[in-house]
């Protein structure tokens, strides 16, 4: 997708792409020893929000910091260029193969679907090594229909944080700690966004105005529905 089609000149200049905040990172890790020299594996990065926090973990450690749209890369070598901690790279997370003590991935495994995503990710781990990760789930056994029609024709896969969980551990690691994504981590995203819409409403195409609608109503249901799905973090060990 071109950096310029109506979805990226929505979303350029964003602080990130997805639901996240730096509490949210702290608690994650807070369940697993991160080593100082960690290497660690930022995959589907974004512009790069959560490098900082992972780098506060292993001060000593590497980021190889992958995502597919080379314009977020950009943005993260604008940030982390002159850092050698920070490696990025635009491609696939899958050419990514180094063992990594840590694989962070914020809402970015959906793109290989889960099962894959967890097989795939546990041949990256060193012994002991730790995935985390989020996604979307379903927080109650009986959503709103207006928000499973919406969510389910997005994300078919959906599911509860158990049938999550059950996954996980079947493709072999041991959950440290499963927690639903803050409101936080949600507002660092959609409160930017708003933003931008409200900023690039007048005069806008009608191709354009249409990512707008999108956009606006993404974070509506959101608001609407927050009790009732979100993305949920997973942090997990692969078995030896």
């Amino acid at each position: 997708m071109s950096d310029r089609s109506p979805f990226f000149i929505l979303h350029s200049d964003l602080p990130r792409e997805g639901p996240g905040c730096r509490a949210d990172l702290d608690k994650a890790l807070s369940h697993i020893t991160v080593p100082q020299n960690a290497r660690i594996l930022d995959a589907g990065c974004g512009p790069g929000a959560d490098i900082a926090g992972l780098l506060a973990h292993a001060p000593q450690g590497h980021v190889t910091a992958v995502d597919g749209q080379a314009h977020f890369i950009a943005k993260v070598t604008e940030g982390w260029g002159h850092d050698a901690r920070v490696t990025a790279i635009a491609g696939d997370m899958l050419d990514q193969t180094e063992p990594f003590d840590l694989i962070w991935s914020a809402g970015a495994l959906y793109f290989l679907g889960i099962e894959r995503a967890l097989a795939e990710m546990g041949t990256r781990l060193t012994q002991g090594g730790a995935l985390v990760f989020s996604e979307l789930v379903y927080l109650v056994d009986d959503p709103a229909e207006e928000l499973r029609i919406d969510c389910e024709a997005e994300y078919p896969d959906i599911g509860s944080i158990d049938r999550l969980k059950d996954r996980v551990v079947a493709a072999g690691y041991q959950i440290r700690a499963a927690f639903p994504v803050s409101d936080e981590a949600w507002e660092e995203y959609y409160t930017p966004m708003d933003a931008r819409v409200a900023k690039l409403r007048d005069g806008a195409s009608a191709e354009l105005a249409k990512v707008l609608d999108e956009g606006a109503a993404e974070a509506a249901i959101w608001r609407k529905y927050k009790r009732q799905f979100g993305y949920v973090q997973i942090v997990a060990v692969k078995e030896t």
